[in-house]
């Protein structure tokens, strides 16, 4: 960084722009406190929490040092760096370069950024909407009126190569900007950029600050990629962010009773026309550990919504499994199954706002989801089953804090396996036989099992092309195959199916610093002697391959349970659909 100093006016709008609970949060464990948020001095052994952060002002306190300031004291106090490397480090968080004065004059780069390439484009959207009647028609057939669309700022993206592009000339770096906020494309050679949306209805996603910082666009054309966001940038990361969440805080004066989340931007945006304002969607991906630590910084609650069919239950087991290490103290996760054949922008239209809550208040505990998931795998009529139950559980447990959510349930397993508490403690406290890796390329030769083989064939193929990630219909069937590497191979076909025109490098850099970062970039580094017909051919086989595998694992399930009880008829119905694809239906 050259010399001279910082400009007054660039660490004011600095400040404006980065949220201090979200950096102290990254350092500090921070539980909501009315208007504050509370937690242990980082600078002091203290027992009980006498730190503070308030978001309104801006700024932390802290009793037991002595200590409080901005985000910047901050960083310079915990952190050990000197002023101007704290400075540098908000501006990195914040997406924006560090000007320097050097005499009279200022270095160019004011704050003409990514941030302010995206506001641009969120007045643009939104003054296209106004004129552009296919999809202020496509809104209304959706159900949605003016003022809804006006509070998420619902806009449209032309039908256009160009229509944004023009908008940022390559003088002064603005089209820089505009490509580093992930809203043009630059083309191949340097020949100038394009527009990424294109006939979309445009939502954009905010920070808990307010600011835009990417965007989601339905198409309304006959795109295979119904849902497209904007890629991850500095500023913009999909498993640290959610879509609505600035919405629903403006929503109350008071701490949220608890936050609803969906899977689309039109069930939050519908929810909020029928008064349920505190709904939030996860932007086309599986919950993480970030989304749990940004939910409870607004609410003690989360209640989770998800489709009650196979694919449903799947995504929500995956979001109890990130949530267990976060639920402790006064925390709670509860999961919500919808009818058959609607999502929450169909239902709550159907029903209304008092039915719909009244399904949200009649939501599952996650400790009796995990119960009854865990419950389906045994069968606790035979001594072996209930054997089995506290195996079963350890896993799960073992990322529960000590607490009594975690008593509670241990209890439980005790009463339903007819053993003491003791035992089953002693049972979790035994440890598990080691197991080799899960992740594909992280398996030594004499480890691989067999049927890893498809799994890493998959992905191997899949980073050739990724856009075959496209044509893969049955995603979620694949998520239920109990089979090393699964997770990774699906995350990538999700991370591709969202950006078909991103590269093995960028979903290797998304992932860096990961296990399965690493992985993939070892698996990327094996050639592949096939020509582009035989890449696809290959890939739909190995895809088949492995639904079939599901298909298999998931009827061998029901049929124990048919052997022990009736089926319910939604799994009979599941069981005459496995049947079929397995008879000769799409597998791909």
């Amino acid at each position: 960084m050259a010399g001279g100093r910082i400009p007054d006016s660039f660490i004011q709008d600095l400040l404006s722009r980065i949220d201090i609970v979200e950096v102290v949060g990254s350092r500090v464990e921070l539980k909501r406190a009315g208007r504050e948020y509370k937690g242990l001095s980082p600078f002091t052994n203290e027992k009980s929490p006498s730190f503070f952060v308030n978001p309104a002002k801006q700024m932390f306190f802290d009793f037991s040092s002595g200590k409080n300031g901005t985000a910047i004291t901050f960083l310079m106090e915990n952190d050990r760096l000197s002023f101007v490397e704290a400075v540098e480090e908000l501006a990195k968080r914040a997406g924006v370069e560090v000007p320097r004065e050097g005499g009279n004059e200022v270095s160019r780069l004011v704050l003409d950024g990514p941030l302010d390439a995206l506001a641009v484009a969120e007045k643009f959207y939104r003054s296209q909407l106004k004129t552009h009647a296919p999809a202020i028609d496509y809104l209304k057939k959706r159900g949605l009126d003016g003022e809804t669309a006006k509070i998420f700022n619902v806009g449209f993206a032309p039908e256009s190569w160009d229509a944004l592009t023009r908008l940022f000339p390559e003088a002064d770096g603005q089209r820089q900007h505009a490509l580093d906020a992930g809203l043009l494309i630059e083309r191949d050679g340097g020949g100038g950029a394009y527009d990424r949306f294109r006939n979309r209805v445009m939502f954009p996603i905010r920070d808990t600050r307010g600011r835009t910082i990417g965007f989601g666009g339905r198409t309304l054309a006959n795109d295979p990629a119904k849902y497209l966001n904007s890629p991850e940038t500095p500023l913009f990361h999909k498993g640290r962010n959610l879509f609505g969440l600035f919405e629903a805080k403006q929503s109350t004066k008071t701490e949220l009773p608890y936050l609803l989340v969906v899977e689309g931007y039109m069930d939050v945006v519908m929810l909020a026309q029928h008064g349920i304002r505190n709904a939030v969607a996860t932007l086309g991906t599986a919950t993480t550990r970030e989304h749990l630590i940004l939910l409870f910084k607004s609410t003690r609650r989360a209640v989770f919504c998800f489709d009650g069919d196979r694919a449903g239950r799947s995504a929500a087991w995956r979001a109890l499994e990130q949530a267990l290490p976060e639920v402790f103290d006064d925390r709670e996760c509860r999961f919500m199954f919808l009818p058959d054949g609607h999502d929450p922008d169909s239902l709550v239209q159907e029903i209304g706002e008092a039915a719909f809550r009244a399904l949200i208040d009649k939501a599952q505990p996650l400790s009796d989801f995990l119960l009854d998931e865990l419950l389906k795998q045994v069968n606790l009529a035979t001594r072996e089953g209930r054997a089995r139950l506290p195996g079963l559980a350890r896993p799960h447990l073992e990322k529960l804090r000590d607490g009594g959510l975690r008593t509670l349930i241990v209890e439980e397993i005790a009463r339903l396996t007819r053993l003491g508490r003791s035992d089953i403690e002693t049972e979790l406290a035994a440890k598990p036989k080691p197991v080799s890796a899960t992740i594909p390329g992280n398996e030594r030769p004499r480890t691989e099992t067999p049927g890893s083989r498809p799994v890493k064939r998959a992905l191997q193929l899949l980073l050739e092309q990724p856009g075959m990630a496209l044509e893969v219909k049955h995603l979620r069937q694949l998520e239920l195959l109990k089979q090393p590497g699964i997770e990774v191979l699906v995350e990538a076909i999700e991370f591709f199916a969202e950006a078909p025109e991103a590269s093995a490098a960028q979903l290797i850099e998304a992932w860096r610093g990961t296990a399965k970062g690493s992985a993939v970039e070892r698996v990327g580094r094996q050639p592949i002697d096939l020509d582009e017909i035989g890449i696809k051919a290959e890939f739909r086989d190995s895809i088949a391959l492995l639904s079939r595998r599901a298909l298999r694992e998931r009827a061998q399930v029901l049929f124990d349970l048919a052997s022990n009880r009736a089926l319910s008829p939604a799994e009979n119905r599941e069981m005459e659909d496995i049947v079929w694809q397995l008879a000769g239906g799409d597998l791909s």
